[in-house]
């Protein structure tokens, strides 16, 4: 007995069920086409403005990327209002702002700031909280500044609280490529005009140096940010009262009292 399909009758009766079947699997395989067509075409987009946001803020010409992932910024927020004792929320916002503030001036300044986006979102999100300013004002020292991308940023910081940031930037400026106009123009983008005696000053040379440290020795800084070690303990003794020193995480800092930690640098405040 032949099978049942291959029955002639067969074959006639189930002919318009076999048709209904085949024209509704090309309506769906059209669809999925459609759709596929569809993802096909965001997946492009996708690739050109991830490689737009990668021009503009991956790992060339700086440190470290500047492509922060949801959980490092929840991570950060928490490190930060730990240091602070601020909201949640109200922590969040000036990371946003800082991260702005990176951002923008290593686009607009030459070189980069050194550092992970998280320690130097964590600085300029913390300092405007910490420091110690008095009628508006704050005289700030900055050890090691690199291009004077940083110190920029935290004067806007700052600026945008209200206050205005007296900048004392320390450094030999003896590495390539770095310049001393580089660093000028860099520090002109914070606000204020580079040496023009009452916002922003660059002392060239080494704070262990006694005639350096003779010469920022005039004024009590309310934020010290020492870049580096070897110039700690000269800094720390520059410090005005209640100031707030930052340190690389792992350097010593007796006499001080410590506030926490938040990615690479650790936060202290002077003695009152």
């Amino acid at each position: 007995m032949p099978p049942l399909l291959n029955n002639p009758l067969t074959r006639r009766l189930l002919r318009p069920a076999v048709s209904l079947v085949e024209q509704r699997m090309d309506r769906v395989t059209a669809a999925f086409q459609k759709d596929l067509d569809a993802l096909h075409h965001e997946l492009a987009d996708l690739r050109r403005q991830s490689y737009g946001l990668g021009l503009l803020l991956d790992h060339a010409g700086r440190d470290a990327h500047r492509m922060p992932t949801p959980t490092q910024v929840d991570r950060l927020v928490g490190e930060v209002r730990d240091v602070t004792g601020l909201p949640a929320e109200r922590v969040r916002g000036d990371v946003t702002v800082a991260y702005r503030h990176l951002v923008a001036l290593e686009a607009l300044g030459a070189g980069g700031v050194g550092g992970s986006v998280s320690d130097v979102c964590g600085r300029l999100a913390a300092l405007p909280v910490l420091a110690p300013a008095r009628g508006g004002e704050l005289e700030v020292l900055e050890v090691g500044t690199a291009h004077g991308l940083f110190a920029a940023a935290l004067r806007r910081m700052l600026r945008q609280g209200g206050v205005e940031a007296r900048l004392t930037v320390v450094d030999p400026l003896d590495s390539t490529p770095i310049r001393e106009d580089v660093v000028r123009d860099n520090l002109a983008l914070g606000g204020g005009r580079p040496d023009d005696g009452t916002a922003t000053r660059l002392v060239r040379g080494a704070l262990g140096d006694p005639a350096v440290r003779e010469r920022v020795a005039d004024r009590r800084y309310g934020v010290v940010v020492v870049n580096g070690g070897p110039d700690a303990a000269a800094a720390r003794e520059l410090a005005g009262p209640d100031a707030v020193v930052v340190l690389a995480a792992d350097a010593p800092a007796p006499g001080l009292a410590p506030l926490g930690r938040v990615a690479e640098t650790a936060y202290f405040r002077a003695a009152g």
